[in-house]
């Protein structure tokens, strides 16, 4: 259907169709209800809660939901969820920080802490222990058993594939790339912080007076040592 101004120029071709159209009255707001339609392009969600704060979170996590949908279409590829893409990365990066030296080493290191920060949350979330879920989740993954992930519903390690935990891949990629990114950034303005301690002039040292006035604190002004005249006849 689309919309004419003029009922002249309307056809049938310019017609829709729906199965059901009515009004309903919700609270003391009457709305016109379109339902059945063929081919709908576009569709009205109705959220209702008990309070503002709820219909909010329920906006969010309706529009969270849609999004990772959007993702999934625009890039059909995904991959498991429950921290297993992190802990299986992890692995990978220890295993690849072994070949470098120095600070190199040790940064790539603390990169794969970061990355097992997820599970480890995860596992904190669901009230599990987090150093031995983290523990026998590695074990596992060392393993081979790459989809291998937390359940939080079901507080245990279990194959996110089997269990229909997933999560699309342009998710992922982009929390690695804005969380390396911003690390980078605080890297950044430590260094410029740190060089501008350094190079920032000298104070004056000490204080006091200026050179050749150090003579004064002593006889006072010059020719007024003997204390002022007999002004007696001036009263």
């Amino acid at each position: 259907a689309r919309i004419v101004t003029n009922l002249d120029d309307l056809f049938e071709k310019d017609l829709g169709s729906a199965a059901l159209v009515e009004e309903r009255k919700i609270e003391e707001d009457r709305w016109v209800f379109i339902e059945g339609c063929k081919h709908p392009k576009s569709v009205t969600l109705l959220l209702r809660g008990g309070s503002q704060r709820v219909v909010d979170e329920v906006e969010r996590s309706v529009h969270d939901a849609i999004m990772v949908v959007k993702d999934v279409m625009e890039t059909p590829l995904i991959v498991a969820g429950g921290g297993a893409p992190e802990t299986y990365a992890a692995a990978k990066v220890r295993s690849w920080s072994k070949s470098l030296e120095g600070r190199e080493q040790l940064a790539a290191e603390k990169f794969a802490d970061a990355l097992e920060s997820i599970p480890l949350a995860l596992a904190e979330n669901a009230g599990m222990d987090p150093i031995d879920t983290l523990a026998s989740l590695r074990s596992r993954q060392l393993k081979g058993e790459k989809w291998t992930g937390i359940d939080v519903m079901k507080t245990r390690i279990a194959n996110m594939k089997s269990s229909d935990i997933i999560e699309p891949l342009t998710v992922k990629y982009q929390i690695v790339s804005a969380a390396s990114e911003a690390a980078c950034m605080i890297l950044r303005i430590d260094d410029v912080i740190a060089t501008a301690k350094s190079s920032a002039p000298p104070s004056g040292g000490e204080g006091g007076m200026p050179p050749g006035m150090g003579g004064m604190g002593g006889g006072g002004m010059p020719g007024m040592g003997g204390g002022m005249p007999d002004m007696g006849g001036m009263m």
